[in-house]
């Protein structure tokens, strides 16, 4: 690739423009091996399949292209040569296989992707920016891939609310709006840039839903997080050893959207510090989209102490000594977005959308206004504050003197690139 040799590469796999797959990045390796699996539904016998080979440049605008290929989706073992930008020049060759059955149900939408669930989990580039807290899951926004959306969506969008004061700010038309949304696209493209630190996943399993509401790296105390900050000031060495809690359900709760682009379920920590000067999360997450297929927030539960169990627990009667792995967990999750005001009367469907995307998980689906709803969100926050050292200020984060907001950061990166390639308006894979 370059004179040293070395490449970070993954690949963009389309069939005919109308679906796609994104690779995980490998780093440090001219010869990589992804074995990563990719299932569609309903594709036409005469469809192509292109493939673009990229190599990871972190920190540039664009990543270096290493070439592309087209080929049929006849089933079989197929070996072709990646052809680069100059001259058509041999770039390497790719390995795939293609399994094809004939398709159980026509009548269902074309190119319908059917898994596997994939994930990335994206750090921001706001760590040690914004705040001094050294929690690495307030600043992580992660991207999944669902499974079946147009099936239970079918044509059912949830445009912007033209009633909503922020919504007005954001998607109205005079040059203050345009600033704003500029701002917006530039965010996003940092909070969700493929990197070489992400980290990636598939969801199988009851567990592997669980892992995504794992604490991270996370303060034990607020003891512990005080002695560290005084550390940092005099200049000494503030290791932090890792909590048992880090590999726990933390009781958090998130913003969401399912994305009207790529059917993909975008969130993030609700109380994350670089939604400041944002006019809104929910927007943040979209790229701007004037459109959702839903979205809100949502939170992790036990639901019970064991499943089958009609004994309710609920955090406001759990306690650490439960092992995680004892309890019946649920996500409880709304339509609280004042930004695309998602119509309650969806809230059953976009149920089950997500119990076919989590397996062995409950889900519970409520509309903002319901009181059961509120105090599952009060019980979770409370028990961040009282038992997980949280503190009030990672649930309503604000700037402080000398930090430096998202917003802030993403116009100065945006004003650096040369006027010719003008803003950015990518989604961000």
């Amino acid at each position: 690739m370059d004179v040293v040799g070395t490449a970070d590469p993954y690949f963009v796999a389309k069939i005919d423009d109308n679906v796609s797959m994104v690779s995980t990045v490998k780093t440090n390796t001219l010869t990589p091996v992804w074995n990563e699996i990719w299932r569609v539904k309903n594709v036409p016998m005469t469809s192509d399949l292109v493939v673009e080979v990229l190599d990871k440049d972190v920190g540039a605008p664009i990543d270096d292209y290493i070439g592309k290929f087209k080929t049929g989706v006849a089933a079989g073992a197929k070996e072709l040569e990646i052809e680069g930008p100059l001259f058509r020049r041999d770039r390497g060759t790719f390995w795939l296989k293609i399994d094809a059955t004939p398709s159980a149900d026509p009548a269902e939408p074309r190119y319908l992707f059917d898994g596997p669930i994939r994930y990335s989990k994206h750090i921001s580039p706001t760590v040690g920016r914004l705040t001094n807290v050294d929690d690495a899951h307030l600043y992580s926004t992660w991207k999944m891939y669902l499974i079946g959306v147009p099936i239970y969506f079918k044509d059912v969008y949830q445009h912007w609310n033209v009633n909503y004061k922020a919504a007005q700010t954001i998607f109205g038309s005079g040059p203050t709006s345009l600033a704003i949304r500029v701002g917006i696209h530039a965010g996003h493209k940092m909070l969700y840039a493929r990197s070489t630190s992400n980290g990636f996943g598939i969801i199988q399993s009851a567990a592997d839903v669980l892992t995504l509401f794992h604490g991270g790296s996370i303060i034990g105390s607020e003891q512990e997080y005080l002695s560290i900050q005084a550390a940092k000031v005099d200049g000494t060495a503030a290791p932090i050893v890792p909590s048992s809690l880090a590999h726990r359900v933390k009781p958090a709760v998130y913003t969401y959207i399912i994305s009207a682009e790529d059917d993909s379920l975008r969130f993030s920590e609700t109380g994350a510090a670089f939604f400041v000067d944002f006019a809104s999360k929910h927007a943040l997450h979209a790229n701007c989209c004037e459109r959702v297929r839903y979205s809100g927030e949502f939170h992790p539960r036990p639901r019970s102490r064991s499943r089958g169990d009609d004994s309710w627990v609920g955090w406001q009667n759990f306690n650490d000594s439960m092992p995680d792995d004892t309890v019946d967990w649920e996500v409880i999750i709304d339509n609280n977005s004042g930004t695309y005001s998602p119509d309650k009367a969806m809230l059953p469907t976009l149920k089950a959308l997500l119990e076919h995307n989590f397996p062995g998980i409950g889900v519970q689906a409520f509309d903002r206004e319901d009181e059961e709803l509120k105090q599952s969100v009060q019980a979770c926050r409370d028990y961040a504050l009282k038992h997980r050292g949280v503190l009030a200020k990672h649930l309503q984060p604000h700037l402080e003197e000398g930090e430096e907001s998202l917003m802030k950061r993403a116009g100065a990166e945006e004003s650096s690139v040369p006027s010719s390639a003008g803003p950015s308006t990518s989604s961000g894979t």
